[in-house]
């Protein structure tokens, strides 16, 4: 199965793409956000549909505590918006510290300011995308 990971934003949307057999994940690209969860999920899904997935992988940006607060809700509002506009399923995963990850990972390479700007929500989603696919078991 292949999975689309996507780190939701209102002004950029990360997306990593990652195989459920090799348990492998990879950033992909920046999408500018639109401004609306159906915009963004149509967006989305134009670009997935280079990539023959499966199904998508929402980042829940949860606070430190668990609870959800108002990013989580606008996630969720995209995922069901790319759930409807699409038919396939939407899995949702707990993405705290995903940036913050992305940050250290891109740290050591010598990029310039912009492209490190750049990379920055791709490689989140392909942090949050690689601890799904670590826990994932397909259905039986």
């Amino acid at each position: 199965m292949q999975f689309l990971g996507i780190d939701y934003g209102t002004k950029r949307i990360g997306l990593a793409i990652g195989n459920a057999e090799t348990k492998l994940a990879s950033p992909l690209m920046t999408v500018p956000a639109r401004g609306n969860a159906a915009g963004d999920a149509a967006a989305v899904a134009a670009r997935a549909g280079e990539y023959e997935v499966d199904g998508y992988v929402v980042g829940l940006p949860s606070n430190m505590d668990g609870t959800e607060g108002r990013q989580a809700k606008l996630s969720r509002a995209f995922g069901e918006a790319l759930a409807r506009c699409t038919g396939l399923p939407v899995h949702y995963f707990d993405e705290r510290l995903s940036s913050f990850t992305a940050k250290e990972l891109l740290e050591p390479a010598e990029l310039s300011r912009r492209r490190r700007k750049d990379l920055l929500d791709p490689v989140a989603a392909q942090v949050m995308l690689q601890q799904f696919l670590d826990e994932y078991s397909p259905p039986q």
